[in-house]
């Protein structure tokens, strides 16, 4: 058997026609299967040992998949590979036995291509070395094996009508030989060298091993350390908010871009929009002036020359009359090179920029890119404080780790901190920290290291633990002791000498698109727990759905929508002909805070029937009494109108 194993952002495959008439019998359909190894296999005229040959590919493919951290294998039917096939029933038989061998372990993912049938299918591969391999063996164990490419194994002499329709993308490195390269910055070098010690710092003051700390009454604690020691990134499994961000119409991958840049939908949108709204009136009412900056850079400006080797993250690279270029991955350079050009006086300090950088990009490893958690562009509330020495650091430092506070309780999931820290600081502060975790009111998790790898001697995070045991990084500050030298940042003092500020980077919020992840997922744990999951009812598209009970009472349903609607609240109206159970369990399958059901004893009484999703009960309320209550409870929250049509049978299938 000949196998060729590609590393694979994702496979699409579509059987279009029978190639033979033994061909297996199929429910014709479209799959794509995301973060996985697809095995192109061909099963040779020698492979009459049917078992011995399953095992020995089974154990192939189990091997590549634990050396590149997988556990979704795709076995691909290709005859392409080998030009001395085995008889059609020998080849079925030897690939239904290497998958029901694969199947046997639970853990594992299995998806056979059909057997016999003609396919198109798009494929993206990985790239990196382990990403392509190819075997060649019989019953005995491989005899031949290596790194061939695409080509090299066969496939890239193949036609379209040969190869079964293909279109193939992105199969061999070769295929980026003329693509735009990736630059990896010599922090995140040096990142994955750095030394670091854990610790536990309990409100109390009390600074423990991690490994000495008694997790009994912090679980999600204990999640968030392990994830961080452990360093494994990659999902084994689709992690539950790609799922829900489908459902609820919010958000997908956009296959005519990179992996990790979506297409948002209308609820998505405004989802993204009311949080972007909300995080820009905290910064502003900070007292941060808000400024824009472009998305593409120099490589060769001096400045930031240094500043990209100093900033732990991998870059986009584009070419402009010959020159190369950097899509920005945050807003710190354009806002230091503005400060850098500011006439700045001791009496101006702190000084604040803010920017929604909508967007900003970074070449995140392939198998790290997972829905919304982990994204190649992406929208960043970026702030940037200007402080006049350590003490206005701290000062800064503590006032936004409150807002960051603030922020998360707000936005509702459970959460973990981890501040790091190089040790000389922590040393010189440790009453600072102690103030801050007992403020916090729980253990943090401490990362101590000797020697700086960044341009921070200190930073903050507020963490996110889904519903697969992965943390994520939402609320951020950094004290930053470099980038005032780097960019010739300075301010006149008292005696009129020009002295370096401190900096600090802040985001209250995280990204907004990990905002909605951290929701979706938080939810899904809600839901795995018996309970009711739902949006904060400032963020959900619809807060209200008229139902009527039957066609008769959609004039009166009509006034109450508009009545709903010029009190500031999103509501919609299920005219479409469904039956009155439908149209409820539709609204609710869609998280809709508030039902409204409209018959004739409602319209008699002036009142609707609310079912609360909330507390699960249903109340009569008047349209005043229920758009005060959602008033009150969207208090201080942006609010924008329903982008969608607030009639149902308007509205076009997502």
């Amino acid at each position: 058997m000949k196998i060729l194993t590609i590393h694979s952002d994702f496979i699409e495959f579509e059987p279009l026609s029978k190639a033979v008439k033994a061909a297996e019998e199929i429910t014709k359909e479209k799959k794509r299967i995301e973060e996985c190894l697809v095995a192109f296999a061909s099963v040779e005229k020698d492979d009459t040992d049917i078992d011995g040959v399953a095992e020995q590919a089974a154990k192939e493919i189990l091997k590549v998949c634990n050396q590149v951290k997988t556990k979704k294998v795709v076995l691909y039917p290709f005859v392409h590979l080998t030009s001395s096939p085995s008889p059609l029933d020998t080849a079925l038989a030897t690939l239904k036995k290497t998958e029901s061998i694969l199947a046997s372990d639970a853990s594992y993912s299995i998806t056979r291509a059909p057997f016999g049938w003609y396919k198109s299918f798009d494929i993206k591969c990985k790239g990196h070395p382990l990403s392509e391999l190819s075997r060649h063996f019989g019953a005995e164990g491989a005899y031949a094996k290596g790194g061939k490419d695409a080509k090299e194994a066969g496939i890239g002499g193949k036609d379209a009508k040969g190869a079964g329709h293909m279109q193939v993308k992105d199969i061999s490195s070769a295929a980026h030989a003329s693509a735009p390269k990736e630059v990896v910055s010599e922090s995140l070098k040096a990142d994955d060298c750095v030394k670091r010690e854990y610790f536990i710092l309990s409100p109390d003051g009390t600074l423990l091993p991690a490994s000495s700390f008694v997790f009994s009454k912090h679980p999600l604690l204990k999640k968030f350390v392990n994830y961080e020691t452990n360093k494994v990134r990659a999902y084994d499994k689709e992690p539950p908010h790609i799922a829900l961000m489908r459902e609820h119409a919010i958000a997908s991958h956009e296959p005519a871009s990179d992996s990790g840049n979506l297409r948002w939908y209308p609820n998505g949108r405004l989802m993204k929009k009311l949080i972007e709204r909300r995080i820009m009136d905290i910064c502003i009412g900070y007292g941060a002036m808000e400024v824009e900056t472009p998305i593409m850079y120099d490589f060769e400006h001096p400045c930031l020359k240094k500043y990209l080797n100093r900033f732990p993250a991998r870059q986009y690279v584009v070419k402009s009359d010959e020159k190369e270029y950097f899509l920005r991955f945050a807003a710190c350079f354009g806002q230091f090179l503005i400060a850098s050009d500011m006439v700045i006086s001791h009496k101006n300090l702190p000084i604040k920029l803010f920017e929604l950088t909508k967007y900003s990009f970074r070449r995140e490893q392939s198998g790290e890119v997972a829905g919304l958690r982990r994204l190649r562009a992406f929208t960043m509330p970026d702030m940037h404080t200007f402080a006049k020495d350590a003490d206005g650091a701290r000062t800064a430092f503590t006032e936004q780790f409150n807002l960051c506070v603030d922020w998360m309780d707000m936005l509702g999931p459970s959460y973990e901190a981890a501040f790091r820290i190089q040790r000389d600081w922590y040393n010189e502060n440790k009453e600072w920290y102690a103030a801050l975790v007992k403020r916090f009111g729980k253990p943090v998790l401490v990362e101590m290291f000797s020697e700086r790898y960044a341009y921070f001697i200190t930073k903050f995070e507020f963490n996110v633990v889904d519903c697969l045991d992965k943390a994520s990084a939402l609320s951020t500050v950094q004290i930053d002791v470099e980038n005032a030298e780097t960019f010739n940042i300075s301010y006149v003092d008292e005696k009129g000498q020009k002295q370096r500020p401190y900096l600090l980077h802040t985001s209250v919020s995280g990204s907004t698109d990990r905002n909605i992840y951290a929701l979706l997922e938080w939810e899904a744990m809600q839901k795995a727990a018996g309970k009711t999951p739902m949006f904060p009812l400032w963020l959900s598209p619809s807060q209200v759905r008229i139902v009527p009970v039957s066609d008769a009472q959609l004039p009166h349903c009509e006034k109450m929508l508009s009545l709903l609607k010029a009190m500031d609240v999103r509501a919609d109206l299920d005219d479409r002909g469904e039956t009155l159970q439908k149209k409820v369990r539709d609204a609710e399958q869609h998280w809709v805070p508030f039902i409204a059901v409209i018959g004739d004893k409602e319209i008699q009484s002036g009142k609707l029937a609310v079912r609360v999703r909330k507390t699960g009960k249903q109340v009569l309320l008047s349209p005043e009494e229920l758009c005060a209550s959602i008033t009150e409870e969207c208090k201080g929250m942006p609010f924008e109108p329903l982008s969608l049509a607030d009639h149902l049978t308007k509205r076009p299938v997502i």
